[in-house]
């Protein structure tokens, strides 16, 4: 490895974000050789970095893991007020972070890796990745509903107009939308302009991947030749 800087090396190993790790820095709980980090260090292969006290290592084989996140089940980090989080139920020997959040009260799959350049392709809006979701809402779905959930809503909270979108209806209350964009609780928000309300959000698909027969609290590691689509369809080179 050359010179690198400290944040993109933390998110590159899957610790955390480079924002994430940006702000890790400057509370003072990442150490380079023993010394406290400074806000944009660069950093050489032969430096011992160390967060909150954990010998930090270069990532030598990426993993993925296919996870079935259920309701109630907050993803972050830290959160003292989160009843439970991530990685209260996933066992896993190593250090893996998520690609895109799912909501507190939403459920469905997850992607975590320990490699920090796939996760920042994988979220990367400007990609358009393609998240199949199962919604249901609480009033009958509509043609007009389809229409006007397809066509590109402006969210006037945001002051945004998301991208048209795919839509089927699946039942009376129930749809399948696929996004190609990441803006928080957008399918809700879509929702609620258009006058109706969420009951139940499932994501059964990112990208490839999809949730299969894994069940709310189960993961499994994705195989060779799915993370090196992952790869392929991110554009990144493979470790």
């Amino acid at each position: 490895m050359e010179q690198m800087r400290l944040n993109k090396f933390l998110a590159h190993c899957g610790i955390c974000s480079r924002r994430d790790a940006d702000r890790l820095i400057e509370q003072g709980e990442v150490q380079v050789n023993g010394a406290l980090a400074k806000p944009g260090q660069t950093i050489m292969e032969t430096d011992q970095v160390t967060v909150s006290g954990k010998l930090v290592k270069a990532v030598d084989r990426t993993v993925v893991l296919a996870f079935y996140k259920p309701l109630g089940v907050t993803c972050t980090e830290k959160d003292p007020h989160a009843e439970k989080i991530i990685s209260d139920i996933i066992p896993y020997p190593i250090r893996v972070t998520y690609a895109g959040r799912l909501d507190r009260d939403s459920e469905g799959l997850l992607l975590l890796t320990n490699n920090g350049d796939l996760i920042q392709a994988m979220m990367r809006g400007a990609n358009r990745h393609e998240k199949e979701y199962l919604v249901k809402v609480d009033k009958e779905i509509t043609s007009d509903f389809l229409s006007k959930m397809s066509s590109g809503l402006y969210l006037k909270d945001l002051d945004v107009k998301v991208r048209e979108c795919e839509l089927e209806k699946v039942g009376k209350y129930t749809f399948r939308i696929i996004l190609t964009q990441g803006i928080n609780r957008q399918i809700r928000r879509m929702c609620a302009a258009c006058g109706y309300q969420v009951r139940s959000l499932k994501r059964v698909r990112v990208m490839h991947i999809t949730l299969g027969d894994l069940k709310p609290g189960e993961y499994c590691e994705l195989s060779e030749a799915d993370v090196m689509r992952l790869y392929q369809d991110c554009g990144i080179k493979p470790i």
